[in-house]
């Protein structure tokens, strides 16, 4: 099945790097228009003409800065809410200034790209929305507190404007990734002490790359999914599917980044 979005127009937030810039470029890949906003620090105009998009400064907790960046784009056929932040905190450490930080981001970001999003795409009586979540949108992972509510938070956006949205045929979904090897992750992903317990909870007994969750983010904006809408995707190698771990070294070893048979 190949996914077309020939003269369509995605925009994508948090598109400079990482699982944004990967679904940016397939994206363009299957012929979209595709602009990547982020902060001007990421180099949004840079990145994006690595890949044949275009690319504009926009802070996410700014509604003028969204709007005049989604003023340049024109009404988007394709919006991904994907900007976001995560640093570790444990509940002692998270003082209200990083509380406030990370819902802005994760959580007021995406209800003002959404509002935003929907604001232009109600006229045409189509669109997908493809919103950023979590595993964490689930769980109680420790050390994140603010980032788990966040996520969680973006479940209910997820549900509420599907509703909403569903009549003027726009849907909205999110997906839902595990760990996967980032610019932020990679450091974990470079310690076996760190990755080799996690990962023997996780069946595919590895961590996921930003092209497996784009590829998930392409599916849900296209017209493969064209039923359906306010569902939640996990890409997580089964890892909410797991309970006391799937590996253990009587069948198994871990090499380099990865639990494989023996």
């Amino acid at each position: 099945m190949r996914l077309d979005f020939t003269g369509q127009t995605v925009v994508i937030t948090g598109g400079a790097n990482g699982i944004g810039l990967a679904a940016a470029r397939a994206f363009v890949t299957a012929g979209a228009s595709v602009w990547i906003f982020d902060l001007a620090s990421e180099a949004p105009e840079q990145a994006a003409a690595s890949i044949g998009a275009r690319g504009v400064a926009a802070d996410v907790t700014d509604r003028s800065s969204l709007e005049a960046a989604f003023g340049l784009t024109g009404p988007p056929a394709v919006v991904v809410a994907n900007a976001g932040i995560a640093e570790f905190r444990t509940l002692e450490d998270t003082s209200e200034s990083f509380w406030n930080r990370t819902l802005a981001v994760n959580l007021t970001g995406v209800f003002l790209t959404v509002q935003i999003a929907a604001a232009l795409m109600k006229p045409l009586r189509r669109g997908a929305i493809v919103i950023t979540a979590s595993t964490n949108s689930f769980d109680g992972e420790a050390g994140f507190l603010a980032y788990n509510a966040s996520k969680a938070g973006l479940l209910a956006i997820v549900r509420t404007a599907a509703n909403e949205l569903g009549p003027f045929q726009i849907r909205v979904n999110a997906v839902c990734p595990g760990l996967i090897r980032t610019r932020l992750t990679e450091q974990a992903f470079r310690d076996p002490t760190v990755i080799k317990p996690y990962f023997r909870h996780i069946p595919l007994g590895r961590g996921g790359m930003p092209e497996e969750v784009a590829a998930a983010i392409v599916f849900l904006a296209s017209e493969a999914a064209g039923y359906i809408t306010g569902a939640t995707l996990l890409v997580d190698g089964g890892q909410m599917a797991a309970k006391y771990g799937t590996w253990d070294e009587s069948m198994a070893e871990f090499t380099t980044d990865r639990w494989s048979l023996k």
